[in-house]
This record gives C-alpha cells, structure tokens and sequence, in this order.
C-alpha cells in the first residue's frame, strides 16, 4: 500500500508480520496549489513572526525573557507527553532537593534545550546534534534505558499505553528505512531550497521526523525544539523566543489526527495549514506576553525607584525574583551574596509594595512569590 508520502512494507511472516512506514524523503514532495485563504495566513503568521523576533531584540534582558519562555515551553511539551507537573513546581526554589520524576522530566528538557542552543553555535542542524540533544533530554530520567543519544536499533510503534506492535496506530521506519530516511531529513535540513516558503519547510520537517521517530523515546520532545532550531538557523528567529508546544496541547487530538492523515492519505496540506496556523496563534501569544511582561516590568521598576535609600538592594532582589519568581530568603542570600538582614529587608519592601506575596507552603523556609509575573507566564499550563 502507498500513497504520496511513502510506502507500507511487510516486515516478517505469519503471526509476527506487521507493516512499518517508509516515508518519501522530502525532496521528491511537491505540495498541491493552495488557496488564497491559505497564502493570507501564511503572510499573516510571517508578519507575526516578524513582529515577534522585532520586540525580543528590543527586550531590555532578552535572555531572562528566554530562560524563563524556555522553561514554559519545557513544560507544555512534557505536557503533551503525560508529564503531570506545574510551573510552580519548575521554579520551586527547593526544587533540586524535591525533584519527583515528572519535573526531572521537565528539568531535564530545559537543559536539553539550552545545550541545542548553544551547540548551534558550533554545529549545522544534523543528526549528531539531535542526537547529543536527546542524549541530555533522557539521561538519569524516566527513559533514560533507552539509548539516551543513539537512533533506535529496534523496531518502534505508536499506540495505546501497553498496546503491542498488534494495535498500534502507527509503525514507523525499519532500522534500516529510519537510518535512510534521517540521512535524507538532515539532507533537507541543510540544503538551500527558495521554492518553499521557510514556515513551510519547518512544517514538512516536523512532520518528517515525528513520522520518521528515530528515538526509542523522546521524539516528540526533540521534534518540536527541531522546530525552533530550524527557524533559527534560518535566522527567521534570532532568539528561540516561538514555541508551538502550547497550541499543539490544546489541539492535542487533531496534532495526532492531523499527522495521521499525511501517512494514511498522503495529505500534506491539511497538515501544513494546520502548522502554520499554529505558528501564527503562537507567535501572536509571545508577543502579547512579552508586552505584558516590559509592561509589568517597567511598572514595577518605577514603584521601587520611589522606596527611598534602600531601593538599590530592592532593586537587586527584583532583578533576581525575574529570574527566580519564587524565592526563599536563605537560598537568595547565597545567590546574591547579600545580609540575610538586607535580603529581608528588601523582600518585606516589595510585599508592602504588593510584588511579593508570601505562599502558603508547608514547608520549612517561607516562600514568596512574584505572583503577577507568573500568572502571566501560568497562561495556558
């Protein structure tokens, strides 16, 4: 059985035959004429995009904004997987000390994310480092027995929690056809194509690669980062400041259903209008919360230039509480190397201004929260 976007190939005999997916490498596919409803949005989400990575270069600490957006994408992405965490969790300034399972998952993906981003600096988008990448996203977690930085050596399917190759939904690649089929993505990846709008290429490479699922797991965690890399190698993006993860969770049933179709039927546009509307909500999303983010910023910058002689100390703790929303006093006066006295000092001054606000934690050490900014940033978790 075969359609436009690869071929099902019979894999043993008898009662353990089943059929794995051998996909059309992406330089043989042409996309179908599109209509003038399509070629809108596409501009519309090539403006937004536009747009966005115009006010991230003019964000005062562009990456704070980063660190913080990339922790937010860690999350959602997990999300999407089952991980049952929360931001709070993620920022619980105790949070080495009380990891669980599902935050080391989350954890563990900020670190993956952060290392791709620096070893672009070094490498082109390719297979070694996706495969560096996925090494990080699964090392000492859930998952990490299976070959953390090595493509799969062993059939692979996608189905029900503790369904068998027998009910699965989908079987992707061989070994072998995967082997060819990510030599050929990385191919695509890296080579020079004006025939396509860029949006549409980083929708025909997700697609590619979660059709593709070269890990044993991990790949829909490293398919969507592939995104931003791709974007950002292009330099459609200079800061990874565009994460789709958020909208994909809400749709989460027509993402599947959506990739589905393109292997059954052959149908990528449906998947590619689907992408790019993604892309458009997404970049849309991003820069509303960066305005509000400057916007709170600036307000509450403004409060604490007015507190008087100590405001220079206060001032210090507020650029840390940017970075680290929840805080315990003990655990900033280390990270600051400031008096306990002076650090709580400056932390009673930003609650009376209505910055901080004390959690109602059990634990040991009192908590203050930087409740306004991460309520903008809970959005949609």
């Amino acid at each position: 059985m075969e359609n436009r976007s690869g071929t099902y190939i019979n894999q043993l005999s008898g009662e353990m035959q089943y059929k794995s997916f051998r996909p059309v490498p992406l330089q043989k596919v042409s996309l179908q004429e599109m209509d003038s409803d399509f070629y809108s949005l596409l501009a519309k989400a090539a403006r937004s995009i536009g747009r966005l990575d115009g006010i991230s270069a003019r964000i005062p600490d562009i990456d704070l904004f980063v660190s913080m957006y990339v922790r937010k994408e860690a999350l959602m992405s997990s999300q999407i997987e089952g991980t049952q965490a929360t931001l709070d969790d993620i920022l619980d300034p105790e949070v080495d000390e009380n990891q669980n399972a599902d935050v080391a998952d989350v954890l563990n993906y900020i670190r993956a994310t952060n290392f791709a981003m620096d070893r672009r600096k070094e490498l082109p988008l390719c297979n070694r480092l996706l495969k560096e990448t996925h090494e990080i996203l699964l090392s000492g977690i859930r998952g990490g027995e299976k070959n953390p930085g090595e493509f799969r050596r062993s059939q692979n399917w996608i189905g029900p929690a503790g369904g068998t190759i027998k009910n699965a939904s989908f079987i992707p690649p061989s070994p072998e056809d995967m082997m060819d089929a990510m030599s050929e993505l990385e191919k695509y990846i890296n080579e020079y194509d004006d025939s396509l709008d860029v949006l549409i290429q980083a929708a025909l490479i997700h697609y590619q690669f979660e059709t593709i699922h070269p890990f044993l797991d991990g790949n829909g965690r490293i398919g969507r980062l592939l995104i931003t890399l791709f974007l950002c190698q292009k330099e459609i993006l200079t800061q990874p400041v565009l994460y789709i993860s958020y909208f994909l969770k809400q749709n989460r049933i027509e993402y599947y259903d959506r990739l589905m179709e393109v292997r059954k039927k052959g149908n990528y546009e449906q998947w590619v209008r689907f992408f790019i509307e993604a892309l458009y909500r997404t970049s849309e999303d991003a820069t509303q919360t960066i305005d509000k983010l400057v916007a709170l910023r600036d307000k509450n910058r403004a409060a604490i230039e007015n507190v008087g002689r100590s405001s220079k100390s206060v001032m210090k703790v507020f650029d840390y509480i940017e970075k680290s929303p929840i805080i315990d006093i003990r655990k900033t006066c280390g990270e600051l190397a400031m008096p306990y006295s002076t650090v709580s000092r400056a932390v009673e001054k930003l609650c009376a201004l209505g910055i901080l606000q004390q959690t109602e934690s059990v634990k040991r050490n009192r908590c203050f929260a930087y409740e306004e900014y991460l309520s903008i940033l809970r959005k949609d978790t």
